[in-house]
């Protein structure tokens, strides 16, 4: 699935990307979709799968940190991160009421994709599935996903080019009261001598047309036609990927970061808004905790010198929200039926920001 994204309309984003533009410019990191659409059904909607390691036979920690800007969404898994500052497994995303169906795809993914060491250790798994509503463009209470999508995926998931807009989880999201979805950005970073990336993957939900900010441009102000709603009733889930050597604690503040990166698209955090983050690393490579030694080495970037990973994570975040928007077409709702949510016009929106000077010079 092609679909347009920001920088190719002249937008002028900060900073290095990837190869990819994308999460799976982190080494290792996949990448799959399950995407359902049936409009005579009225069914938009899906599963994102997110795997950070290739690990296989015996599951390899990812050292992680969780934020929740907003609390009114469900990230599973998150009260462990907190407490133990890794997990292991897949992260998917999906619909609020789909939760369930996909985290026992997860959890029967994980055990056939670590069987071995399931019937040798006394192992349990709490995968990290998070959601977003998609009830305005999907029948939601139609319940039409199920653990076979999320196994879909998981076993899709792949590295290179990820697809954007209305795939996976992402299929019936909308952001700005634009159609929306999943989107993705990545940033390269040097940091005494080293080289790391860092990726955002979002699905993107959230956010009143007003609001709208492009690079700092006041969009949701000229683009005004074609609105849907008068309040905030969406929700945003980022997850940040690095393989630079980041503490549990410094991933937690990572993901904080996440917040300002979607602030930036102009959101305040709406009440009835669940936006939250999940910031992961790749990085410190070694056994589940309880099959280790007594003792333990583990590298980690100095607080004092991380600031360039915080700006990353910002940057990828807020380019990944706007790629969603970028990638959005014309959609009819489901409830109430009858109306279209609008893909955001690429040639009125490049007007407003050649206006405002945003537009890279050889885009004019």
């Amino acid at each position: 699935m092609t679909t347009t994204r920001a920088r190719s309309l002249g937008l002028d984003f900060r900073g290095a990307p990837g190869s990819d533009n994308a999460v799976t410019d982190v080494a290792g990191v996949k990448v799959g979709f399950s995407t359902l659409i049936d409009p005579e059904r009225g069914i938009r909607t899906g599963v994102t799968a997110l795997l950070p390691r290739d690990d296989r036979d015996c599951p390899v920690p990812a050292w992680a940190g969780c934020f929740a800007l907003n609390g009114n969404g469900e990230m599973t898994g998150t009260h462990w991160i907190n407490d133990a500052g890794y997990f292991f497994g897949p992260v998917l995303i999906t619909n609020t009421h789909s939760i369930g169906m996909a985290h026992h795809g997860a959890v029967k993914w994980t055990i056939d994709r670590y069987a071995k060491a399931f019937e040798e250790q006394r192992l349990w798994t709490m995968p990290v599935v998070a959601e977003t509503c998609d009830a305005t463009l999907n029948d939601i209470n139609g319940l039409h996903v199920t653990a076979e999508h999320a196994l879909e995926a998981l076993d899709t998931a792949a590295s290179g080019p990820v697809a954007e807009g209305a795939v996976g989880g992402g299929a019936g999201m909308i952001a700005y009261e634009f159609k929306a979805g999943t989107g993705t950005s990545s940033r390269r970073v040097r940091i005494d001598g080293a080289t790391y990336t860092v990726g955002a993957l979002v699905q993107a939900n959230h956010g009143l047309r007003p609001w709208l900010t492009v690079l700092g441009v006041p969009v949701g102000e000229f683009l005004t036609e074609g609105r849907l709603r008068q309040t905030e009733s969406g929700s945003i889930i980022a997850i940040v990927v690095t393989d630079a050597p980041l503490s549990p604690l410094s991933l937690r503040h990572a993901a904080r970061r996440a917040a300002i990166g979607v602030g930036r698209g102009g959101t305040p955090g709406g009440n009835s808004s669940g936006d939250l983050f999940l910031a992961i690393s790749t990085a410190n490579e070694r056994p589940l905790p309880h099959i280790a030694g007594s003792r333990e080495t583990f590298e980690f970037l100095n607080a004092e010198w991380i600031d360039p990973v915080y700006l990353a994570v910002v940057e990828a975040v807020e380019e990944g929200v706007i790629n969603s928007l970028v990638a959005g077409r014309d959609t009819p709702t489901f409830k109430p039926p009858g109306k279209i949510c609008r893909g955001i016009d690429h040639e009125q929106l490049r007007d407003v920001m050649r206006r405002f000077g945003r537009l890279r010079p050889a885009a004019l």
